[in-house]
């Protein structure tokens, strides 16, 4: 009972209705590439809730599972969930702590996807604001808008009541100073013999590639969930690039890149390069696999292939031995409650919890 008047709240929230959410819809065709795709059976939950995330998630999974056994809405409980790693200063690639742009400002991304109503909410380049999910929250549930970003997502958070809160840490401050000390040749700004492109827009044939041995930070967490109803919620929320061009936005906040939810089918998500997602449609294909029939992990698997397709045309992405200078972790959650993961490298890790507990699963990978 308390979780139907849960549910209602956050509808009456949203001002918007749910059509039949509370039963298993059936798949209707779906078409990829201009391609009739074959329909498939109806997916049904079996009861269990299930939440996963990022491998950096192992807290939130356990909040948003707590959340969603008292009755909360999916959406609502994975936005709690990883709140916890946004107030993390010792996560550097998510919220508070986060490494901040060239200009030494932390600005964030976030999105918000609820799968019943296939509404979403997200902001861009926000400034100092420690839940930005909640934030792409407000977003969805008040206003006929999907994105806000920059200064307008700040005045939009406040007018909410958000508290602004600096966001740079000691620590993050320290590390862009030693990036400043040696940025001449280790920022996102591409030099003449690394670039594809003439700077009067005329291409080149040949480039050399060069070696950067610089690690930046492109993580990020993902939360995806689905209750005993079978409706399914994602959440992805990052700092971004660390020392990026400002105003950057990656994929973590555009919808069907960095996260996508299709309450027929289920959500997707990804960490990492969020440039190489954004030009694959990363979560999008990886729910679009899933409808024709993939498993999770292979459906990652196969969003990941495309990825890299796109990254060999880009030579100085790719390392000597052909593969990818960087890595990308798709994770995606069907329906019905089955799951997976995958990296392009070994040792990824991503969690989960359900009614067997909260734990920590190894990610297939790409490349040995």
């Amino acid at each position: 009972m308390e979780q139907d008047q849960n549910r209602r709240r956050f509808l009456q929230t949203s001002a918007v209705s749910v059509i039949g959410a509370s039963s298993a819809i059936a798949f209707s065709k779906h078409v990829s590439t201009h391609e009739e795709l074959e329909t498939l059976k109806p997916l049904k939950n079996d009861g269990d809730m299930v939440c996963i995330a990022s491998g950096n998630g192992l807290q939130a999974v356990e909040e948003a599972y707590a959340n969603m056994k008292e009755g909360a809405d999916t959406a609502v409980a994975i936005v709690k969930g990883v709140g916890i790693v946004e107030a993390d200063p010792n996560d550097m690639s998510v919220g508070y702590g986060g490494l901040p742009n060239e200009e030494g400002v932390v600005q964030l991304d976030a999105s918000v996807m609820h799968g019943p109503t296939h509404k979403a909410g997200s902001v861009g380049a926000i400034e100092n604001i420690l839940h930005p999910a909640q934030v792409a929250l407000k977003v969805l549930q008040t206003t006929d808008h999907v994105m806000i970003v920059g200064e307008g997502a700040y005045e939009f958070a406040r007018a909410h009541g958000f508290e602004k809160k600096d966001l740079l840490t000691e620590k993050a401050r320290q590390a862009w100073l030693r990036w400043k000390q040696t940025r001449s040749t280790r920022d996102d700004w591409l030099d003449p013999d690394q670039m594809d492109w003439t700077q009067d827009g005329e291409r080149i044939s040949h480039v050399e590639r060069i070696q950067d041995s610089i690690p930046f930070t492109y993580g990020t967490i993902h939360c995806s969930a689905v209750n005993q109803l079978g409706e399914v919620s994602g959440c992805t929320t990052t700092s971004g690039l660390s020392y990026k061009i400002p105003g950057r936005v990656g994929d973590s906040p555009i919808i069907g890149a960095g996260m996508y939810v299709d309450n027929d089918i289920g959500a997707a998500g990804a960490t990492g390069r969020g440039e190489a997602v954004i030009q694959a449609c990363g979560a999008y294909a990886v729910t679009e696999a899933m409808a024709r029939g993939m498993e999770p992990t292979q459906a990652c698997l196969n969003a990941l292939k495309k990825i890299v397709k796109n990254s060999t045309k880009q030579r100085r992405l790719i390392r000597e031995d052909g593969r990818p200078g960087f890595n990308v972790i798709m994770y995606a959650l069907r329906k019905d409650g089955i799951h997976g993961a995958a990296a392009m490298f070994p040792r990824a890790t991503y969690a989960i919890a359900d009614s067997k507990g909260s734990r920590l699963l190894k990610c297939a990978s790409l490349f040995d």
